[in-house]
């Protein structure tokens, strides 16, 4: 069993709809538990350096622009094959083209309001992850087989 972490945020537009709940429940229902959580309202330079490796394209101002607009929940999921199951429950990142039933068909209204943010890589969420969180802030599960 391949026990991974990866870093989830909830965006703005998912605390406007009250769906903070509903998505949650959905990653523990695919076996990926929280183990660091928190509600922040980004600043812009927060939002700016974890959004660098966009700076150079068009959307990179909007991007900044709507995950400042208001709070948004930061965790890290741990469970098996996190990552990959983690952007399988997302869905496609344009709402229109995301499989129903996933998190972005069932909440997001557009490409740029889409719900939900995780990791694409476990490089990357290693590097996510330690963006937002301290090693000792993350809770460590017993996996029961």
């Amino acid at each position: 069993m391949a026990i991974e972490r990866t870093l989830s945020i909830l965006k703005p537009d998912a605390l406007e709809k009250g769906a903070i709940g509903k998505i949650i429940a959905r990653f523990e229902a695919a076996g990926l538990k929280p183990v660091a959580i928190r509600l922040q309202h980004l600043s812009q330079a927060e939002a700016e350096g974890f959004y660098a490796v966009h700076k150079e394209r068009g959307f990179f101002k909007d991007l900044v622009k709507f995950m400042t607009s208001g709070p948004v929940v930061i965790q890290v999921l741990e469970g098996e094959n996190a990552v990959l199951k983690n952007r399988d429950l997302m869905g496609a990142t344009d709402p229109k083209k995301a499989t129903p039933g996933t998190i972005r068909a069932d909440f997001a209204t557009s490409i740029d309001a889409n719900t939900v943010h995780g990791s694409d890589s476990l490089e990357n969420a290693k590097n996510e992850i330690s963006y937002f969180f301290r090693q000792t802030e993350l809770t460590h599960y017993e996996w029961k087989k």
